[in-house]
């Protein structure tokens, strides 16, 4: 039932000149961490915190525009960060342990606390990062699925800039390919000389940026609340996410080898199950008309007070 699929990267698939030089393609970068001293600047780390500045700042705009109080979505998003780098890392290291631990091990077991080295899964994060919001949102008397939706499409957008530090680490690099935009990979980091390889990272990145933009649309277009906009966030990237995983070529649950099971990849399963759940919520919720809590009552009534009774309506019946 299950399989090794090896690291296979059959030779002569670059398009070259008659000088054996490439026709075109895409080069990784010579460096992925700069000194301010000895202080090391990780490009890695660097593009995941311009995209959770930058998913706070386009939250807390959606947050306002719905109604909300300005600045929850930035005390939100502490906890959720918080527990969302602690779950990204788990499911890491949980689905490539034979990486840290074992007879196998290429890498010390410390290391795994190294997160500037690669390895952080959105899967993990979502999960532990949702139950940090969950625990903000109920001590702040919000509803859950206000705070999804609106956070959605900033997720998307977030990850489109955050798997640019995957290029940066030359990692999660795809299959050989002989198109013009093949991406090159040094040997240090598994590359064979005149090979290029399927740039999954901007593929996925590509991918995320058209979903945030979707689900924009979607939720002016339609009514999607209670965490309908989320779901369909859920669905739509783990649609893309199964087909450009079966393009990638890095050994997920093995050390020199990808773990499948059933011809598929750990990552494309997780894609499929959470797919599925997507489509379940989005049909059981259909007609859910709940009430939605944006604004905590006593806030709503002190800002009422404040504004000479102009204050928004805490309450979204939809």
């Amino acid at each position: 039932m299950f399989a090794i699929r090896s690291r296979r990267r059959p030779s002569g698939l670059m398009l070259t000149s008659l000088t054996g030089m490439p026709l075109a393609s895409i080069p990784s970068p010579s460096e992925g961490v700069w000194y301010i001293g000895f202080i090391p600047i990780r490009a890695y780390a660097l593009c995941f915190v311009v995209a959770i500045i930058f998913g706070i700042w386009f939250s807390e705009r959606r947050w306002r525009a719905r109604g909300g109080e300005k600045g929850t979505i930035s005390e939100i998003a502490v906890p959720g960060v918080i527990f969302g780098l602690i779950g990204a890392r788990l499911y890491h290291v949980i689905t490539d342990w034979q990486t840290y631990f074992g007879p196998r091990a290429i890498k010390e077991p410390y290391r795994a606390l190294f997160i500037w080295e690669g390895g952080l899964s959105i899967w993990g994060a979502i999960a532990l990062g949702g139950v940090g919001m969950w625990l903000a949102c109920r001590r702040r008397g919000l509803s859950l699925g206000a705070v999804a939706d609106t956070v959605a499409p900033s997720i998307a957008f977030g990850q489109a800039i955050a798997r640019w530090g995957n290029w940066f680490n030359q990692e999660l690099y795809g299959s050989p390919t002989t198109l013009p935009w093949g991406l090159e990979i040094d040997q240090a980091h598994g590359g064979e000389p005149g090979v290029l390889y399927h740039p999954t990272f901007l593929y996925e990145s590509l991918w995320d940026a058209a979903l945030g933009f979707a689900l924009i649309l979607a939720g002016r277009r339609f009514t999607l609340r209670h965490g309908r906009l989320f779901a369909l966030y859920v669905a739509g990237y783990t649609f893309g996410r199964f087909w450009i995983e079966g393009l990638r070529i890095d050994p997920v649950g093995g050390v020199d080898h990808a773990v499948t099971l059933l011809g598929l990849r750990i990552n494309q399963w997780t894609s499929i199950v959470l797919f599925i759940g997507a489509l379940v919520y989005l049909w059981v919720t259909r007609n859910k008309g709940t009430e939605q809590i944006v604004v905590p009552v006593s806030q709503h009534k002190a800002s009422h007070e404040e504004n000479g009774g102009q204050a928004s309506d805490p309450i979204e019946s939809t």
